[in-house]
C-alpha cells in the first residue's frame, strides 16, 4: 500500500486513519500542528484514493488494522500513536486490542465500540440513496451527515468543491458497501476493559451521524480514557473547528 511520511524525522509517529471516505487528506487541518513535533504517517485506506483496488469478500475492520500494521512494517515503525476518525477510530481500537505493542496512544474522534442503532439507520438511508439514485446523489447527500448546517451554509463553495471531488474520486459501490458492512459488524464492547492504551475520546454533541453518547459509552468502557466533548462541529468537528480540537489533541499526545 502507498503511504508517505512527513514531519520530524526521528520523532514519535502518528498514524492518520480517516473515516468511511478513507482519504488521509481528511486530516489536513491537523497536519501542520502534528508535523511540528511528530513524524506523521499518511495513508488512504485500501480500496480508496491512492490505494484503490477491489476488496476481498467479508472485508473487516481486522483487515484494515492489518493494513496499518503492514504499512508500519514497511516503514520500519515498531510503535505509533493512532489518530482515527469514526471508522478510522475502529481501526485504532482493533489494533489496540489485537497488537497492543504496536500502539502508543489513541485519539478517537466520533467513534464507537459498537454502531448505534441511529448510526445504522443513517447508513440505511445513505445506502438507499446510493441504490435508488447512484453515486452522484450519495456524494451530494454526504455533507448533510458530515457537517453542521451553519458550517455548510457559510462554506457553500467549499462544500460544492468537496462534492465534485468526492464524485470524481468515488471509491466504487462494491468497496463502499463492504466498508460499511465492516463498520456495522464491528463490536469491541466486551474487549474494552483490556484496551489499556491511553485514549482521548473526542466527540461533537451536534453530530448527526454518530450520537455523542456513543463516545461517552466508549470512554466509560476504556480503563485509561479521557472524554472531550464540544458543542459544535458535527461529524467533521476536526475540520469545522480545528482551533478547538488541535490544542486538546496536542496536549494529550505530549502529556
Amino acid at each position: 500500500m502507498k503511504y508517505r511520511l512527513t514531519g520530524q524525522a526521528g520523532g514519535e509517529v502518528v498514524v492518520l486513519s480517516a473515516g468511511l471516505g478513507g482519504a488521509a487528506a481528511f486530516w489536513a487541518p491537523q497536519v501542520p500542528a502534528l508535523e511540528q513535533c511528530y513524524r506523521v504517517l499518511h495513508y488512504d485506506h485500501r480500496g480508496t484514493g491512492a490505494n484503490r483496488e477491489a476488496l476481498p469478500e467479508s472485508y473487516s475492520i481486522a483487515h484494515m488494522a492489518r493494513d496499518v500494521a503492514e504499512i508500519m512494517d514497511e516503514a520500519g515503525i515498531a510503535r505509533a500513536h493512532i489518530l482515527g476518525h469514526a471508522l478510522g477510530g475502529l481501526v485504532g481500537l482493533e489494533m489496540a486490542r489485537c497488537v497492543p505493542e504496536r500502539v502508543g496512544k489513541l485519539v478517537l474522534v466520533n467513534a464507537w465500540a459498537k454502531a448505534d442503532r441511529h448510526t445504522a439507520r443513517c447508513f440505511d438511508v445513505r445506502l438507499g440513496i446510493l441504490a435508488a439514485q447512484g453515486p452522484a446523489a450519495y456524494v451530494a447527500a454526504q455533507p448533510l451527515f458530515l457537517h453542521s448546517a451553519a458550517y455548510a451554509s457559510a462554506h457553500h463553495e467549499k462544500i460544492l468543491a468537496e462534492i465534485a471531488h468526492g464524485t470524481e474520486s468515488f471509491q466504487g459501490e462494491d468497496t463502499l458497501k463492504k466498508r460499511i458492512a465492516a463498520l456495522r459488524a464491528f463490536d469491541a464492547t466486551a474487549d474494552l476493559p483490556r484496551i489499556t492504551a491511553p485514549t482521548l475520546v473526542a466527540a461533537a454533541k451536534d453530530d448527526l451521524l454518530v450520537p455523542w453518547t456513543a463516545s461517552e459509552a466508549l470512554a466509560a468502557g476504556l480503563p485509561n480514557a479521557t472524554l472531550w466533548l464540544t458543542d459544535h462541529g458535527a461529524h467533521a468537528c476536526t475540520v469545522e473547528d480545528p482551533d478547538a480540537f488541535n490544542p486538546v489533541m496536542m496536549e494529550f499526545l505530549a502529556g
